[in-house]
């Protein structure tokens, strides 16, 4: 058995069956594995960055890691961009990066470059492979790194020789660490913080945006009047009807102000303490007001749930809890689009139970208030702010889960990042329909030049634009081999978005705005 072999056998022994994959030359030995061992599924992405979006989708619904396949260090330099999002998500992914044959590498030919410094930029875990002896002891550790809580990037370098030599040894899966808890002296802390009645908020993140971990803060909520507030990016979030009803903290600085005002206590759980997402010129870094106290109930890594339910507790909270009724009822608006408008009509047209991959960037940021009331679904976000997150996301989503209707929300400027994942859900016939906000402008990059007292001129305008030429989503979309079409009012959305639920494999609807 050679390395590559012991690798793929380590691999399906430590539960990760699904390989997202851009091979190269260096990378021959572990395909020619894949063909020779039965159980891996493995998914051609035609960029690397798609591959590892597809990575960070399946491990945030299917709840552990799939393995990415990159040639070298452009490979995975290429890929990383996902990687950071997947990251600040803390979602599992394991690497594995071809390099040249340790003997090989001193001639310094065309490929080699420093992957073990490229990965630390976005990697926990970073290990080359002496060895095809270490191959599968290795991976294995790579798994159980992965695997680790609150989730972690595990990054393995597989030198051609350590994959083609003979010796390959199979390893044991290795334990995985219990999430720690919050020690109890913590619990009672808090809750005598929540007993004072001071105006608080507890930011929840991670486990504690699960249905279970909402209704644990819900109970909190019901008893001390305590808010419940979400990071402006959410990596995985239970919403719909039924779920508790928690909003996000602005991403416009003002309005975030406006939201926390007022706050004595900032209580995290699994959270950062609420922070811009840039810092402009005179204005704070921080959103919470300046004399709040910030309290850590529990850090991601610990069990944000069990923390919740013990706090409830501690309370004396009962244990159902009335559900807040706010929102609007959903409806289908008439006319053309508006942020707004558009919110009330997805969450009239959400299909039950699905998930929602959303990187529309500006034409999103008016969507939670108004789908409070939508069919149930999991809502997913580009947490890192690398853009072109949606598609690939949505992707790999669809493989994790592949009962489940998939809706990926994607601003135009943004999908020219990754719109070749669009060619895998033709490929691998996956059940995404893909709305692309069409404004034909980095509408975004606009608003931030005014953000920081800057007036628009020539040469702004012209990097900002998409306009000349304009892109042609439906054409791109047939191109990759997915179905598409174009609408331009919101009743035309309505009518394409319930024909496409209605049938299965991927489609995609270019709205123009």
């Amino acid at each position: 058995m050679n390395g590559a072999e012991s690798l793929v056998r380590t691999l399906l022994a430590s539960g990760v069956d699904t390989c997202f994959a851009n091979p190269g030359t260096s990378e021959m030995n572990f395909v020619a594995a894949l063909d020779q061992v039965e159980g891996m599924h493995c998914i051609l992405g035609m960029a690397e960055t798609v591959v590892t979006g597809c990575a960070d989708g399946y491990a945030r619904m299917a709840g552990g890691p799939a393995a990415t396949l990159l040639h070298c260090g452009p490979g995975l330099a290429n890929g990383l961009a996902n990687v950071h999002n997947a990251r600040r998500a803390y979602a599992p992914m394991v690497n594995i990066v071809g390099d040249h044959a340790t003997y090989h590498r001193p001639y310094d030919t065309p490929l080699t470059s420093d992957i073990d410094g490229l990965a630390r930029t976005a990697s926990h875990w970073v290990r080359t492979s002496s060895s095809s002896k270490t191959v599968g002891a290795d991976a294995a550790a790579a798994v159980q790194a992965a695997r680790t809580a609150p989730g972690q990037i595990a990054t393995l370098i597989l030198p051609a020789d350590a994959s083609w030599s003979a010796g390959g040894e199979i390893a044991a899966p290795l334990p995985v660490p219990a999430r720690p808890a919050a020690a109890p002296e913590v619990v009672r802390n808090i809750a005598q913080v929540l007993r004072s009645k001071e105006p608080a908020v507890l930011m929840l993140s991670g486990r504690a945006l699960s249905e279970a971990g909402l209704l644990a803060a819900n109970r909190i909520a019901h008893v001390t009047g305590a808010k419940l507030r979400a990071p402006s990016q959410v990596p995985r979030m239970a919403r719909g009807r039924g779920r508790v009803p928690v909003d996000r903290v602005p991403y416009m600085l003002n309005n975030a102000l406006k939201m926390l005002a007022g706050t004595k206590h900032v209580i995290l759980v699994g959270a950062k303490p609420p922070a811009q997402f840039f810092a402009y010129p005179g204005k704070p870094s921080l959103v919470s007001p300046a004399d709040a106290v910030t309290h850590v109930l529990a850090r991601p890594e610990q069990d944000q749930v069990a923390v919740l339910a013990s706090l409830a507790d501690e309370l004396g909270a009962p244990m159902n809890a009335p559900i807040p009724e706010v929102g609007t009822q959903p409806e289908l608006p008439r006319g053309k689009f508006e942020p707004e408008a558009f919110g009330r009509a997805l969450g009239a047209l959400l299909p039950e139970n699905c998930i929602v991959a959303e990187d529309a960037v500006t034409s999103g940021r008016s969507l939670f208030a108004v789908t409070y009331n939508a069919a149930p679904n999991d809502w997913l976000q580009n947490t890192g702010g690398a853009i072109g997150h949606g598609l690939p996301c949505a992707t790999g989503a669809a493989l994790a889960c592949p009962g489940r209707k998939v809706v990926c929300l994607q601003a135009d400027g943004a999908g020219m990042y990754t719109l070749q994942a669009l060619w895998t859900q033709a490929r691998e016939k996956l059940d995404v329909v893909n709305v692309i906000f069409a404004n034909r402008i980095y509408k975004i990059l606009q608003t931030e030049l005014l953000a920081v007292g800057a007036q628009p001129g020539h040469v702004s305008k012209e990097l900002f634009d998409l306009a000349r030429p304009e892109l042609d989503w439906v054409k791109l979309a047939g191109g990759m081999g997915v179905e598409a079409t174009r609408v331009e009012t919101l009743e035309g959305f309505a009518d394409a978005f319930k024909a496409a639920c209605r049938r299965r494999g991927p489609f995609l609807i270019e709205f123009r705005i």
